[in-house]
């Protein structure tokens, strides 16, 4: 009989369990940080990936969407949803997975990426911040204290030293909830009535809301000089947060520029309103903010190339700590040729080998 000499072939899985013990082991700070490092690296190295915006199918109640990016050693994609109304049903708005493969032979890892969304779109916000707000910014604006807020929350204080949380939101039940998860944070933190309470007094103003409408969270009269607003929670089409004043009254500075338009605050703005995309900044070809007085906007929409260094981050620290599992998600096939053969009768293949 036969023997097979060439290696199982299987998939390498880190499932939301994984996920959770990995970040857990390493701590929320550390991998807010290390994941921070790869979007600035890969940010960094702009030119070498093969861009395009990401693939969206929209219904009444949310959006399905796929986003992909390669340069010449890995190609990733994700599988992302956003339905607001999900939490009525006991479901998360957003749920995400992700593969992670080998440009040279297509082989993939597969992971999940609900949980480390969450850690790479707050990431990628203290990046902006990084480039964009004062460098004496110690109190921060939270509109909306859903599922994103922790961990908007805990990037600003351990990347940018926010001291203050200034708390809003429709539902004071989300506020309830962030104010006991942020209990032992070491952050001051702020219940208000309204956004226009929250934002005076802050030096940067996060909004993440949820609802898939064209709404106006923040609006001219609340804005201070000097201010940077981090705007998280436009991102697809007919779905926005700022007045277009605010955007009119700022330098704007955007991920992937021709996704943006589309799902941005700024799809409210003429095609050649002007816009910077952050890679320049982080690059020394274009500046950030230029004055104390200036206002900055991040108008964050996520970009795919921060799932490919968020997925960079977590296999390589899963690979370290020996976490993940296998699947047999492709078949295992000893003539890589002869698919057919897997559907015939084992027995009989068998008593042919012997």
């Amino acid at each position: 009989m036969t023997t097979r000499s060439t290696p199982r072939l299987a998939t390498r899985y880190l499932s939301a369990p994984t996920l959770v013990h990995l970040v857990q082991t390493l701590g929320v700070e550390t991998c807010l940080r290390g994941i921070a490092e790869h979007i600035r690296a890969d940010f960094l190295r702009w030119p070498d990936f093969d861009k395009s915006a990401r693939v969206a199918n929209h219904s009444a109640v949310g959006v399905i969407e796929l986003m992909p990016i390669a340069d010449d050693a890995l190609y990733s994609f994700k599988y992302v949803n956003g339905h607001p109304k999900n939490t009525r049903e006991g479901l998360p708005t957003v749920m995400a997975f992700g593969v992670l493969a080998d440009v040279a032979t297509g082989t993939p890892l597969l992971s999940e990426l609900t949980l480390t969304t969450a850690l790479r779109t707050a990431a990628m916000s203290a990046v902006a911040a990084q480039a964009l707000a004062r460098a004496d910014s110690r109190v921060m604006a939270l509109i909306g204290n859903g599922a994103q807020a922790e961990f908007q929350a805990l990037a600003f204080a351990h990347l940018l030293g926010i001291r203050e949380l200034r708390l809003f939101d429709t539902d004071p039940a989300a506020t309830d909830k962030l104010s006991a998860n942020l209990r032992d944070s070491g952050l001051v933190l702020t219940r208000c009535a309204s956004t226009a309470e929250a934002v005076r007094g802050a030096d940067i103003v996060t909004t993440v809301t949820a609802d898939k409408t064209n709404a106006t969270i923040l609006t001219p009269d609340m804005i201070a000089p000097g201010m940077h607003i981090n705007a998280v929670g436009g991102d697809c089409p007919g779905k926005t947060e700022l007045h277009p004043d605010v955007l009119r009254g700022a330098r704007v500075f955007v991920e992937y520029e021709p996704q943006t338009r589309i799902e941005g605050d700024i799809q409210q703005l003429p095609a050649d309103f002007p816009v910077t995309e952050l890679w320049q900044v982080l690059a020394g070809q274009a500046p950030g903010r230029r004055s104390a007085d200036e206002v900055t906007v991040f108008d964050s929409v996520g970009f795919a190339l921060e799932d490919f260094a968020a997925l960079r981050f977590v296999h390589a620290q899963a690979q370290r700590l020996g976490l993940g599992e296998t699947l047999d998600l492709i078949p295992d096939l000893d003539d890589p040729k002869n698919l057919f053969g897997l559907l015939r009768p084992r027995t009989a293949s068998l008593r042919r080998a012997a």
